[in-house]
């Protein structure tokens, strides 16, 4: 019996998407729930899987290919054996451990947990695997996955990579003959690498150009003490980590719901606009930035007034270690009234975050430093950190973003007027 594979449901956000990855050819066995083919959207990469045990029969969307909402990738046929002549994967010319390389490659009999399988079969590796062993020339022959039916995942590269001992300093260049002429200047090689640009990264690329060029945007800059936050946090956060499951106390928590209040006060900052009109929310999906290997992605806290810190806190853990694995699902990252994203972590001290459109204000977060501030006539050492809202100029005046921020402010400063929605 012959099955459709098609592909997944797209929202409308989402225009269509574009063939990634076979991980299985026509003729070859597939088991129910096993990986077959990805896809690759503007926002994030889904995986289809077989919905039975049977043999890949046809594909009719190759890699490279721009595929719609539900359109048919290939035929799948249930129960069938996978055929005999498959082709097989060509013997590697040298392997790691030195093997010769005219020596017939033996089928193994788990191919699932075996190194040489891993090479003969992509399947058992994973995307995020893949890149970063690319990047980093890791031999997968000796990486053992950990995965589901032995697959490879990032995480095993990064531990193979942490136990694999430091190369050793090559041998110094043996003395040129004499009577050869000297070799003056730099001997190595100027290395170039071309890859095409992935289907996420250009349209990141043309979304940041379509802000400068769509928007009036505009930056106001402030300043917050974080002592108190931090001192709340020192003091409450082993019980909190306790009473919560394991879930850590950071301060997105404090941010997010802090931003909730203020743009509960200053509704024109989480509006936005569509053609001639100005479309004012009446909650806020809060999104939050996140880095991925493949570029920023923007998760959406739904509802996030209603939520306590504690799920906040769960909630941004878990789009982290998702969206490192790339397990985000579309519906997670559309919508999101507003976005705050946080370049302190990686020890930005200042910077000009760009908009999510349609938002019309996104709030940047960055290194907290200690600075010397005038406190009643005295000079303090404090923890500071600088906050920066852009917006867009259509909709908000400059009165208004000051004032956005400036409770955003007050309200970090002062956690108890969280709690109180002061």
């Amino acid at each position: 019996m012959a099955i459709e594979i098609k592909a997944p449901a797209f929202p409308e956000s989402v225009a269509d998407g574009e063939v990634a990855t076979w991980h299985k050819q026509p003729g070859e066995a597939v088991k129910r729930d096993e990986l077959i083919v990805e896809i690759e959207t503007d926002k994030v990469v889904m995986e289809v899987v077989a919905p039975v045990d049977g043999k890949l029969a046809s594909i009719a969307k190759n890699e490279g290919d721009t595929v719609l909402s539900n359109e048919v990738l290939g035929t799948l046929e249930e129960g069938a054996v996978a055929s005999a002549a498959a082709p097989a994967a060509a013997p590697a010319t040298a392997s790691a451990s030195g093997t010769d390389s005219s020596e017939p490659s033996t089928p193994p009999a788990d191919a699932s947990v075996t190194a040489a399988a891993v090479e003969a079969d992509d399947s058992q590796i994973g995307p995020a695997a893949r890149r970063l062993a690319e990047e980093k020339n890791v031999d997968l022959s000796r990486v053992t996955g950990t995965g589901k039916d032995g697959r490879i995942l990032k995480e095993d590269i990064l531990k193979y990579l942490k136990s694999e001992p430091a190369p050793a300093p090559a041998p110094a260049p043996a003395p040129a003959p004499s009577g050869a002429p000297a070799i003056e200047g730099p001997t190595s090689e100027r290395v170039e690498r071309r890859v095409p640009m992935t289907r996420m990264r250009k349209r990141i690329a043309e979304r940041l150009l379509s802000v400068s060029q769509d928007t009036a945007m505009l930056t106001t800059f402030n300043e917050v003490n974080m002592a108190p936050v931090m001192a709340l946090r020192s003091k409450y956060k082993d019980s909190f980590e306790k009473t919560h499951n394991g879930t850590r106390l950071g301060f997105m928590g404090f941010f997010v719901k802090a931003a909730c209040e203020a743009l509960k006060r200053f509704p024109a900052v989480n509006a936005s606009i569509d053609g001639d009109d100005i479309v004012y929310h009446g909650y806020q999906d809060i999104g939050v930035a996140v880095s991925t290997e493949n570029g920023l992605v923007v998760p959406v806290l739904k509802d996030a007034d209603f939520m306590s810190i504690a799920d906040v806190e769960a909630q941004i853990r878990d789009f982290g270690v998702r969206a490192r694995d790339g397990k985000l699902g579309i519906e997670e990252m559309t919508g999101g009234t507003f976005t705050i994203t946080n370049g302190g972590v990686f020890g930005s001290l200042m910077s000009t975050p760009i908009l999510n459109p349609p938002q019309t204000g996104i709030l940047g977060m960055h290194k907290i430093q200690e600075r010397p501030m005038a406190i009643n006539g005295e000079v303090v050492v404090l923890p500071m950190m600088y906050l920066a809202l852009s917006y867009d100029h259509r909709l908000i005046d400059g009165k208004d973003a000051v004032q956005f921020l400036v409770a955003v402010k007050d309200l970090l400063e002062d956690p108890a007027r969280i709690l109180l929605q002061l």
